[in-house]
């Protein structure tokens, strides 16, 4: 058989290039690598020379004890001199360690594991949550007019109180501290459905159960902080605040002035005076207990640390000599309380710290772990809430709401932005039930928290922002009856908050993901700082093997599509599988790329770390939308939802990947070339959405399974209430509308006003008394649902907003 090898180079050179492959696409160890060539050069009779010669490169390869003198350390010199690696401040290293990676990990990896993705199991409310859904949270909305709240610039004194008795600010707080205990989807539900009731309902219930006092007690705080503490939260005996913005530092904590010097007080013990100004900080000027981000300094060193001892967190009640209160922002006339604070020489003494003075100088990795957690939650909730809310409203609005004789839900120019409404709304709750079970399972993603704060708001935006197109001057016509103009005002807060949109995208999913998500990356640059050559060794060979293998996958799934990847299952999804793993494994190959290439350099490259984010953040999403339709029993009439979100999602990746590839250079012409050549995938086709978008404007199970969880009013002097009675009476009556039709196309009546043609019809006997009946009062119902207020001159100047 050896003999017929030697006859055969070209049977030799496709096995050993098979065999590479091979080794790559899966994986293999150097070794088998090694010992194929060995094997092949051998065999091809090559010099004795030259075999030992390359033997011996291919075995000083193999053994990391020998690599690592050889050829790691003047590569590891080289990159150490040149500054290859990003160099990373304490700020950066304390927000890149914070939290956990999770599926983040799996999707930067090149190789998703599918069946792992989506065996994550939903969190299933507990009987004690879906009670306080069904009940106090029912009431809570009940006695909540989001138009008088916006008139009296605050909520009523009742409803404050049934914040506080019903301990809806201790939704996260342990049952043993008074709190609710209440799970990560638990509290992200019914932020969710308040939000829908109210935005500034929604904001005041999730700050106090997001990152703040009670959120940082819980995990860093003294027992006797805890136990003095947690149970006043917990039944609004205290409500806090967390001030850390302040006008020099945004999104640069490192720029942060507010002080805290330590000095000994009259006690003889370890005192701290504080200095601060801050701004943005929500519920400050109604809170009695104020959570403080500062930079402390030990300037006699009375701690016996060192003198700048970091960034810490304590709490200062309000009613401390030198805390100012009171005043107010005014956020696009949203008339929640958020407000400057400002202290002047407030001292407290050294136990205000949060966990006591072994966490002076931890706050920004406290910060940031629990901000890991918390931007998964609270702005996640309100935007899916408000996004069902929007989508469920177009819908019914959509059908009432005649234009040419004609329902506008049924033109297609109607249907397109509906649709995306629709489409939006289920993504969104797709990813905040997965994005919660992580949470519920102790993880704490940071790079997927900061997706979901990013795209939740941005989609909301463009949800809203079509919900008004909809309806019109029904929209913009501020009163007691307009559903979407106080939630259009305010989208823009979201965008703005925990970490601003544009921060984000180009900075924070990418910037600190590649980093923290990538197998190897972050092990290379802690390797360079501590200048552990064997450390480096292992990571540094480990990712070029990683490369190579992304790359030899990358290059077959191209070739064949994704079509030969196994995705796992059969059906509707399984097409979507095989191209999110093609994806995943086109991201981390050209992630690394970019590495390579701009090295240190990459992270001041925004625009292309913002592509490379929403390629990373639509893989994501997808996966939660293939997770959402398992878990709801892959019912049939849902995969249209299913195939419209994936549609989309792989669109936006197809955009970035071309975005990319143009903007690195003209090296990647020809691989923009292909991705346009061989597209993944293009916006949803206009048969799918408006097959959507009719699923939304037809009463029924389906329509009220995809915007459960908002909050419906029966009562039809509610506005939502009026809306969604008209419309399932218009809809009942749609038969004897038919009628009507048939009528004019047989010429028996002429078409004219629905009144006249009602009133013809029943002197002709084409309608009973009692259809009559029915379609009269359908139509009362239409033009009531369509007005908007007016006010008179006096009334007008009183308005607020």
């Amino acid at each position: 058989m050896v003999d017929v090898l030697f006859l055969d180079p070209k049977l030799l050179s496709g096995i050993m290039v098979l065999g590479t492959l091979l080794c790559a696409y899966f994986s293999l160890p150097f070794i088998v690598f090694a010992g194929l060539a060995i094997g092949y050069l051998y065999s091809l009779g090559t010099s004795t020379v030259t075999l030992a010669i390359l033997s011996s490169i291919l075995v000083v390869l193999t053994f990391s004890i020998t690599r690592r003198y050889v050829f790691t350390f003047p590569i590891f010199f080289l990159m150490k001199s040149l500054g290859f690696l990003p160099t990373i401040s304490k700020t950066e290293k304390e927000a890149i360690e914070a939290g956990t990676t999770w599926v983040d990990a799996d999707l930067f990896s090149g190789k998703p594991n599918f069946k792992k993705l989506l065996a994550v199991e939903y969190s299933v409310l507990s009987q004690e949550e879906q009670d306080f859904l069904n009940g106090p949270v029912e009431t809570l909305c009940e006695n909540v007019i989001d138009w008088e709240v916006y008139q009296n610039r605050d909520f009523p004194d009742h409803v404050w109180e049934i914040l506080k008795k019903d301990r809806f600010f201790g939704l996260i707080i342990p049952k043993e501290y008074g709190g609710l205990g209440f799970s990560a989807t638990g509290n992200s539900t019914i932020v969710s459905k308040v939000g829908s009731r109210s935005t500034p309902l929604g904001i005041t219930v999730m700050v106090p159960n997001s990152l703040g006092p009670a959120e940082l007690l819980i995990h860093y705080g003294t027992q006797e902080q805890k136990d003095y503490y947690l149970p006043r939260l917990a039944v609004g005996e205290e409500i806090p605040c967390f001030a850390l913005t302040e006008p020099g530092a945004g999104s640069d904590a490192g720029a942060m002035v507010s002080s805290g010097e330590v000095f000994l007080g009259e006690d003889g013990k370890p005192w701290l005076r504080l200095n601060w100004n801050k701004r943005y900080i929500t519920l400050a000027s109604k809170a009695t207990l104020l959570g403080l981000a500062f930079k402390c300094y030990d300037p006699n060193n009375i701690l016996g640390e060192g003198v700048d001892r970091g960034i810490t967190c304590a709490l200062i009640p309000t009613s401390t000599t030198g805390v100012i209160v009171g005043d107010r922002h005014d956020p696009l006339g949203v008339p929640f309380y958020n407000c400057p604070t400002q202290g002047q020489n407030v001292e407290v003494p050294l136990d205000a710290v949060i966990g006591g003075s072994d966490y002076i100088g931890k706050g920004w990795s406290m910060l940031m772990e629990c901000l890991s957690a918390g931007r998964g939650i609270s702005i996640p909730a309100n935007c899916a809430g408000g996004a069902k809310l929007v989508s469920r409203v177009v819908g019914s609005y959509s059908m009432i709401r005649k234009q040419f004789g004609l329902e506008i839900g049924k033109f297609e120019g109607i249907q397109e932005p509906i649709a995306e409404n629709v489409g939006i709304s289920y993504m969104l709750e797709a990813a905040r039930l997965y994005t919660c079970a992580g949470l519920d399972l102790g993880i704490k993603p940071a790079v997927i928290s900061a997706i979901a704060k990013y795209h939740f708001t941005e989609q909301f935006r463009k949800s809203i922002n079509h919900g008004m197109d909809v309806v019109g001057g029904a929209g913009i016509s501020l009163g007691p009856r307009n559903l979407f103009g106080h939630a259009y005002m305010a989208a823009p807060i979201a965008v703005t908050v925990e970490g601003a949109n544009i921060l984000t995208r180009s900075l924070m999913i990418f910037g600190q993901g590649a980093i923290r998500c990538h197998p190897f990356a972050l092990e290379e640059i802690k390797a360079i700082e501590e200048n552990n050559l064997g450390r480096f060794d292992k990571a540094f060979w480990s990712h070029q093997g990683h490369i190579i293998s992304n790359l030899v996958r990358w290059i077959w799934f191209e070739l064949t599509r994704g079509y030969l990847i196994w995705p796992g299952r059969l059906g509707g999804s399984a097409r979507y599988i095989q191209k999110l793993t093609w994806m995943s494994a086109k991201f981390a190959f050209f992630a690394d790329v970019a590495m390579i290439l701009l090295g240190g350099g990459l992270k001041l490259r925004e625009r292309l770390t913002s592509r490379y984010s929403d390629i990373l953040s639509w893989l994501y999403l997808a996966t939660t939308v293939l997770k959402r339709y398992e878990a709801d029993g892959k019912k049939k009439e849902d995969f249209p939802f299913v195939q419209w979100c994936l549609d989309y999602s792989l669109s936006n990746i197809q955009t970035a990947f071309l975005g990319l590839f143009k903007n690195l250079g003209s090296l990647f012409f020809g691989v923009r070339l292909l991705t346009q050549i061989n597209s993944v995938g293009s916006y949803p086709s206009d048969s799918l959405s408006s097959n959507i978008a009719r699923k939304m404007q037809q009463p029924g199970d389906q329509r009220d399974r995809l915007t459960h969880g908002i909050y419906l009013s029966e009562d039809q002097q509610d506005p939502l209430g009026r809306l969604e009675y008209a419309f399932k009476k218009i809809h009942e009556v749609k038969p004897i509308h038919l009628k009507l039709r048939q009528a004019v196309k047989k010429k028996q009546i002429q078409k004219e006003s629905i009144h006249l043609m009602i009133e013809n019809a029943l002197k002709q006997s084409i309608l009973t008394q009692d259809e009559v009946d029915l379609l009269r009062e359908a139509e009362a119902l239409r033009d009531d649902a369509v007005q908007v207020d007016q006010f008179s001159q006096d009334d007008y100047m009183k308005k607020s907003v």
